[in-house]
């Protein structure tokens, strides 16, 4: 016969109370009562009713991660870090994505019998934010955005500063004395920010070092994808004066521009040095290694999970917006000899 609750709190000689606190990551346990509760549940092999506690507490213990592209490394590590920030205050998470999809994004949001699976939503858009607004007054959800849009005070958001961080890349080639510096990845017809806040960093560092602002070095990118930054860094290589630079607004575009240089008989970094974003661990071991801005997905993970909790357990506190921190890593794609 399966343990039960009472089972677990006679084991740990604790009240059935002390057994739901643990099991729901409430923090106001000592950890030596939390740490005999534990042991219970693993000498039972104790399974919650999820239906049951479902019905008690109105709450499915669910989270939901919804991303553009789960395939995409920085998404896949993201994805890896929230499972393990949600896991830690009791929280399992479904991960989905919606392809660039508009529409997509509008189903998953509003999804009608769908979002009762979960008591809140991590969710990375590209909607406009009035769209999004439209759609979240439909469900009243819980919400964390990620990312790509600016904080207006409506949602609770954690991103990281892709203004600064677009500038303090695009500061490190200058550095080097590289005067003609491409940058790939604008997106001028999408809505959401951060293509628009990666190009303003990109050109911000520009003027600060009286390099001119030249158009056909701007390059965009549909998809931040390897095969996007192979296409873009070939036009720009083959052009009549070709950047002795380039700042991707992916570390997957600066793989992809990385093969352009070498397909086109040059050098990296001798004759055209890289960087991206994100710091993704192909980046570590590739050929050269790939300079990076690095984003602590770690955090962006646990204070994005702190907020989407603090929102579920009370909807009306205000909004809050999280900056996430950033650093340059400089590796061999822009001559540091790193080589992880």
């Amino acid at each position: 016969m399966p343990a039960t609750l009472r089972d677990v709190a006679d084991r740990a000689n604790v009240s059935m109370r002390t057994v739901s606190n643990v099991m729901s990551g409430y923090e106001h346990v000592s950890e030596k009562m939390r740490s005999r509760v534990l042991a219970a549940i693993a000498d039972l092999d104790y399974r919650p009713n999820l239906v049951a506690r479902t019905l008690r507490t109105g709450r499915t213990g669910m989270l939901a991660l919804i991303v553009p592209e789960i395939d995409v490394p920085y998404f896949s590590e993201l994805a890896r870090d929230v499972i393990n920030a949600a896991a830690e205050v009791g929280y399992r998470v479904m991960i989905d994505q919606t392809g660039h999809d508009h529409e997509r994004e509008r189903q998953l949001l509003t999804g009608d019998d769908r979002t009762m699976l979960f008591d809140g939503i991590l969710f990375s858009p590209l909607v406009t934010r009035d769209e999004l607004r439209e759609m979240n007054t439909a469900t009243s959800m819980p919400l964390v955005l990620l990312g790509e849009h600016e904080f207006d005070g409506h949602y609770d958001h954690v991103a990281i500063d892709n203004v600064r961080a677009a500038r303090d890349a695009t500061a490190h080639l200058i550095s080097l004395g590289r005067t003609r510096i491409a940058a790939i990845g604008a997106q001028p017809a999408e809505s959401y920010a951060t293509p628009q806040q990666r190009t303003a960093g990109y050109e911000a560092a520009l003027r600060d070092a009286g390099l001119e602002l030249d158009a056909a070095l701007l390059h965009p990118a549909a998809h931040y994808s390897r095969a996007d930054g192979y296409a873009a860094a070939q036009e720009l290589l083959a052009a009549s004066d070709p950047p002795d630079a380039i700042f991707c607004y992916s570390d997957l575009l600066a793989m992809g521009a990385m093969r352009a240089v070498f397909d086109a008989g040059l050098r990296v970094p001798e004759d055209v040095a890289v960087i991206g974003i994100d710091d993704i661990e192909e980046g570590r071991y590739s050929r050269p290694t790939l300079s990076t801005v690095s984003l602590d997905t770690p955090f962006i993970a646990r204070s994005a999970v702190a907020r989407i909790t603090a929102r579920i357990e009370d909807p009306d506190a205000p909004a809050e917006e999280v900056v996430a921190p950033h650093a340059v890593i400089p590796r061999e794609s822009t001559g540091s000899g790193t080589p992880g």
